[in-house]
Parts: structure tokens; C-alpha cells; sequence
């Protein structure tokens, strides 16, 4: 038996498929032989016939077999194309990925070992084992070595990561949308605090320059008035002191007049006359000292 890298249950699916389009290839080649039947009837019926004559009938003929054949190949591609969609719809129910290798369908070498195997082992194949083979209609899960725990693991985690991810993508999307939304009540604030500032600026150096110019007239009727007020009183601080001086020299004059008649008086009193004679006696006393002294010095 041929080997092409598949399992029995595979190799049993390969067989069934080529049963199918060996039977529609079957039915397809026995309709062109009826054209042909057809055509021997209906119209090979004279022993003669012209150029022409053959020529339509050979063009009639064309066109049937042409319309017969072109219909079997656009069958053939739309039973693969279902076939494929088939096994990716399996596939994908356990997130697997297929992948095909269109060259390989042009491989002389495969498809020599195709048409040994369809000629060998495809007519020698139990036909009991083959029927309880095909009876399943999907793929089955692998169940060798654990390999399928291990996909369903990794299925379940690459699930609950994608779930976190989602997650994740939702709540960045939420604060995103939070922060653009207070980006532009920020910046609508900011104009309209700009344009308030801007009336309140305007407003505030008007009441500004109202208030320098009433300060200013205040001012200025202040240093008139101090003025006045100082010429006013530099007048009367000179007459108050011209009068004070005056009054001085009075009260001078007038002590003067007073220690002169003290002393006048204090000269007359008999206490005064005593201590007068006591100081001169005194003077005298430290004058006979003072002689004595010199008399007792050595000389210089």
C-alpha cells in the first residue's frame, strides 16, 4: 500500500474522496459518449457528406464536449473548494492553522504515486473498514501522548489571555476617552478664563488709573494745602521766636538784677563779714606755712 504520511482514518477520507470524483469523472466521460452516440444517430445516417457538412458537425460537436468538459472542471474546482472550507471549518473549531503549498499540486512525482495508489490499493481496500471509517463526518480530536490536553491548555490560556487583553484595551480606551474629554473642558476653560482675565485686565486698569488720578488730585491739594499750612506757620514760629528771645533776655536781665542783690544782700549780713575775716586769716595762716616750708627744702 502506498504511504503518503497519513493514519488510517485519513487515508481512509483520501479513499472516499477519490471514490466521489471517480464516480462523477465516470459519469461525466459516459455523457460525452453519448454525444458522440448521438451524433453517429442523428446525423450519420448518409454516406456522403460535404466539407461544409462535416464541418458543422464537427463544430457541433466540439461545442458539446467543449460545454461537457468545461462543466466537469468547474464541478471538480467547486467540490475542492468545499472539501478545503470542510477542513479549515474543523481546523478552526481547535484553532488550528492549515496551510497549503500550491506547487506541490503540479508535483509529477506525487501525483504518479497518487495514480498507483488509486490503481493498487484503492480497488484491494476493505470495503467494511472503509465504511466504518467514513462514517464520521468531522475530524476527531487527537488523543496520542496527551497532545490534545496540551492544546486544550493552551487554548484556554491563550483565551483568558486574549480576555485580559480585551479587557485591558477596554480600559485604556475608557481612560482615553476621559482624558480627551478633560483635555477639552481644560482648554474650554482656559479660553473662557483668558477672555474673563482679559475683561477683568481691562477693567482693572481703567479702576487703576481712575485711582492714580484721584490719588494724584489728592495728592496735589495735599502739598497746596501743606503749603500753605507751612508758610503759615514758618510766620508764626519766627514771631514766637523773636518773642521768646525777647522774653528771654527779660528773664536774663531780670536774673542778673536778682544775683546782684543777692550778693548785695549776703555782703551785708554779719555771717558774711565773719567768714571774710575767717578766709583771710586762713590766707594768712597758709602763707606763714608755706615760708616755713621753703626754709626746711634742700637746695636745687
Amino acid at each position: 500500500m502506498a504511504d503518503f504520511g497519513f493514519n488510517e482514518h485519513h487515508q481512509s477520507e483520501i479513499i472516499n474522496y477519490m471514490r466521489f470524483a471517480r464516480s462523477k469523472r465516470v459519469l461525466r466521460l459516459k455523457t460525452i459518449d453519448s454525444c458522440f452516440e448521438e451524433l453517429k444517430d442523428s446525423r450519420l445516417v448518409e454516406e456522403t457528406f460535404t466539407v461544409d457538412e462535416v464541418r458543422e458537425m464537427m463544430d457541433g460537436l466540439q461545442m458539446v464536449v467543449r460545454g461537457e468538459v468545461e462543466m466537469e472542471l468547474i464541478n471538480t474546482a467547486h467540490t475542492n473548494v468545499l472539501l478545503l472550507r470542510q477542513l479549515f471549518s474543523q481546523a478552526e473549531k481547535f484553532y488550528l492553522r492549515l496551510q497549503s503549498d500550491i506547487s506541490e499540486l503540479e508535483n509529477r512525482e506525487l501525483l504518479e504515486q497518487v495514480a498507483e495508489f488509486e490503481k493498487t490499493d484503492f480497488k484491494t481496500i476493505n470495503k467494511s473498514q472503509i465504511n466504518q471509517e467514513t462514517i464520521k463526518p468531522k475530524l476527531a480530536p487527537l488523543n496520542e501522548g496527551g497532545v490534545s490536553e496540551l492544546l486544550n491548555k493552551e487554548i484556554t490560556r491563550l483565551q483568558e489571555e486574549n480576555d485580559k487583553l480585551k479587557s485591558r484595551l477596554r480600559t485604556l480606551e475608557s481612560q482615553a476617552m476621559s482624558a480627551l474629554e478633560e483635555k477639552t473642558k481644560a482648554a474650554r476653560a482656559l479660553k473662557d478664563l483668558q477672555k474673563v482675565q482679559g475683561e477683568q485686565k481691562f477693567s482693572t486698569q481703567s479702576q487703576e488709573i481712575n485711582s492714580l488720578e484721584s490719588t494724584v488730585a489728592a495728592l496735589k491739594e495735599d502739598y497746596e494745602r501743606s503749603l500753605s499750612a507751612s508758610a503759615a506757620s514758618q510766620k508764626d514760629l519766627q514771631e514766637n521766636l523773636i518773642s521768646a528771645k525777647h522774653e528771654l533776655l527779660r528773664v536774663q536781665e531780670q536774673l542778673a538784677l536778682a544775683e546782684k542783690e543777692l550778693d548785695k544782700k549776703f555782703q551785708q549780713t554779719a555771717a558774711y563779714r565773719n567768714m571774710k575775716e575767717i578766709l583771710s586769716k586762713k590766707n594768712e595762716q597758709i602763707k606763714e606755712i608755706r615760708k616755713r616750708l621753703q626754709k626746711y627744702e634742700p637746695d636745687e
